[in-house]
């Protein structure tokens, strides 16, 4: 099962649970690069017995997390060969470029956006010491100064009007619109972990954090054909507004795009 997330605010887009898949070509928009960052299918891999109260969700607070975020994205997003030359470099460009994007859109650089925060999803290293997780501990592993820890799932929440080269909400309407509007993006889980509730856990703490902000309506992008980000989206609540038109689709060569809503209680 592999899911898609909604795009990028910093000019990304994104995959796991909304969709938009990470087109790093526009992390800094003075530069276009010729490649497209496309949606990786989850293999069929053991899914971990994991102790849940273990998990933490919560906002970014340092930037060794940050980094680790940034580096689960590029691990979810892109289909890389392992045995490709020089790899290891590529994947490491791909995730400074994500990491540097994400701190420029947190410290409120970027045009159009009144927040974002980096939503993640934790676990103790110790809760992934499998052989089949080895490659998830060794890219997404930081340090919070109590134990070492796991980056297992990642989503920015954008308080703004609209996304770039996205589906724009119509809620609410009037002043304040950008003040009142909220879309989820980058939304992704590590495949190791899917099946585990890390999704959901990760969009009920998004919605905390967004009625905190005084926002009364949530958006989400995801693509028509993914069932699975679909169902994850109805459970916390969200309802389809609208659909990207297919020349639109066509257009920014991607698969076409629903836009989800949820209205957040105000009290």
């Amino acid at each position: 099962m592999a899911f898609l997330c909604s795009s990028l605010p910093s000019s990304c887009s994104v995959s796991i649970f909304s969709d938009s898949s990470t087109d790093v070509s526009r992390l800094i928009p003075s530069c276009r690069l010729r490649f497209r960052l496309r949606p990786v299918a989850a293999s069929n891999v053991c899914v971990p017995s994991i102790d849940s109260s273990t998990f933490i969700v919560s906002e970014t607070v340092s930037e060794d997390e940050l980094w680790a975020a940034a580096c689960l994205r590029v691990r979810t997003f892109n289909e890389l060969n392992p045995s490709a030359y020089n790899i290891q470099d590529h994947r490491k460009y791909l995730a400074e470029r994500e990491f540097e994007a994400l701190k420029e859109r947190i410290s409120g650089k970027r045009e159009g956006f009144t927040r974002v925060s980096c939503v993640n999803a934790t676990l103790p290293l110790s809760q992934l010491s499998s052989s089949s997780s080895q490659d998830l501990c060794s890219a997404c592993k930081f340090s919070d100064g109590i134990e070492d820890r796991v980056v297992v799932g990642s989503l920015d929440l954008n308080q703004c009007r609209w996304l770039p080269d996205e589906i724009a909400g119509t809620k609410p309407e009037g002043i304040g619109v950008d003040f009142a509007r909220a879309y989820l993006s980058n939304v992704c889980v590590a495949k190791e972990l899917h099946r585990n509730g890390v999704g959901y856990k990760l969009i009920e703490k998004s919605k905390g954090i967004a009625r905190e902000w005084g926002i009364t309506d949530m958006y989400v992008h995801v693509t028509v054909d993914n069932e699975a980000a679909k169902r994850l989206y109805m459970k916390s609540g969200f309802e389809q507004e609208s659909i990207e038109p297919a020349w639109q689709a066509r257009y920014l060569n991607r698969p076409q795009r629903l836009l989800l809503w949820l209205a957040l209680p105000t009290s």
